[in-house]
């Protein structure tokens, strides 16, 4: 089974941990390796201190002729052959070795004819010692590295789960929600020092500040300069209707009715762009609602129901999307177009030159239309605004083999049928 991170604990985290786990190691093993050289150096020189002075003792009872002293000999059992041949060199020398199943340290020097005298002290304590000291250096330098670990770690934990809060809060202000916030505490009590990690967060809030000020901003003018433009166009609409027949008349109502569609587009958009818009739900079918919407297009659309499927969805403003979506294929792309009803996915396709790149990439954006299209780039971007209040998907993409593809994907109602 693979073990999973918690979401906040990211390779930052994995990262640091590893490093202060190498970094307390390294550092365990360098303090230990001294300690255990030092004490070792110590312990061994003071036996082997007390094996020369021993050694001395023997060597002038066996000149005087007198009784070697307990574990002193000639050429003895067990002497380690290599400290037998410096002996035997004219050298006196120590050297630790195991001897009779317990750890001994010799001492021997020469003696007449070529031969080793030599004494054995008892070195078990001493050992026991250094491996004393050893096992609680390694028990001492686990536990240092593992509370040294859980601390960093502790510490590193902190600033990545505040990172991520903060990565949290930009994919939410990306996504459309401006009044997220950070709110790290340290940016709201400056009597805290300030790290960098806060410094970014009061960045992002200002950031989102100035941003959502902006955008409101922007939709309360769009909002005021559509409805300054209705009263105007209400007279100019009447006057346009008293004027005799004719071709000049014919072109000032049309460029008025442009001018109404275009300032009631605006206040559509001004109206979704404040996030108010509630769906007034009831049950649809699919198959019958695109038949009326291509029956009121008054365009040569085609309907294709593969799989129809009822939806709770807002008849009125499906209607406007599928409208709109049909319109744009009429207007900007090529016959046939082909509306498709497939369960709860719709697609609207034609067979034009298909959408600009910045569109399949990007989106919709108003009042942007690229080459040589006529309009305000406003149709999609109503389409996009109420399929969202419709809580579906809205995505645009060119065929492979030519044309412009809108699919509405709905959430599921009743099912397939």
């Amino acid at each position: 089974m693979r073990f999973a991170l918690p979401r906040w604990a990211g390779p930052l985290a994995v990262k640091a941990a590893a490093f202060i786990t190498v970094m307390c190691c390294a550092l365990a093993a360098l303090l230990g390796v001294l300690v255990h050289v030092s004490v070792t150096n110590q312990t061994v020189g003071q036996a082997r201190g007390r094996a020369l002075s021993r050694l001395a003792d023997a060597t002038a009872a066996y000149e005087a002729g007198d009784a070697l002293p307990p574990n002193a000999g000639v050429d003895p059992r067990g002497l380690p052959a290599r400290l037998r041949r410096l002996a035997a060199a004219g050298r006196r020398g120590t050297m630790v070795s195991s001897h009779d199943g317990r750890p001994t340290m010799w001492a021997a020097g020469p003696v007449a004819g070529r031969r080793a005298l030599a004494v054995a002290v008892d070195y078990s304590q001493q050992s026991r010692t250094i491996t004393g000291l050893d096992n609680s250096i390694l028990w001492s330098s686990g536990l240092a590295i593992g509370a040294t670990v859980l601390v960093g770690v502790f510490a590193v934990t902190r600033v990545t789960r505040r990172l991520h809060g903060t990565a949290q809060v930009a994919r939410r202000i990306s996504a459309g929600d401006l009044d997220a916030r950070v709110h790290d505490p340290r940016t709201r009590d400056p009597s805290r020092p300030q790290d960098e990690v806060a410094a970014v967060a009061a960045a992002l809030d200002t950031m989102a500040a100035t941003l959502q000020s902006k955008l409101l901003s922007e939709q309360r003018f769009t909002a005021d300069v559509a409805h300054e433009l209705r009263t105007p166009l209400t007279g100019l609409h009447a006057a346009a209707e008293l004027l005799p027949p004719g071709r000049p008349t014919e072109l000032v109502r049309d460029r008025v009715a442009a001018l109404r569609t275009l300032t009631e587009d605006l206040l559509e958009i001004s109206r979704l762009d404040t996030g108010r818009e509630k769906p007034a739900v009831d049950t649809e079918e699919l198959g019958a609602l695109a038949r009326r919407v291509v029956r009121a297009s008054g365009t040569d659309t085609e309907v294709r129901v593969l799989a129809d499927a009822r939806v709770e969805t807002d008849r009125r403003r499906l209607e406007r999307v599928l409208g709109n979506l049909v319109a744009n294929a009429h207007k900007h792309g090529a016959p046939p177009v082909v509306l498709t009803v497939d369960g709860a996915v719709v697609t609207v396709r034609d067979h034009g030159a298909g959408y600009p790149e910045y569109l399949v990439a990007h989106g919709p954006q108003r009042f942007r239309t690229e080459g040589g299209a006529t309009g305000h780039g406003l149709g999609l971007t109503i389409a996009v605004g109420q399929a969202e209040v419709l809580g579906a998907r809205l995505s645009f993409a060119n065929s492979v083999d030519g044309g412009a593809v809108a699919t509405l994907v709905l959430p599921d109602g009743d099912g397939q049928r």
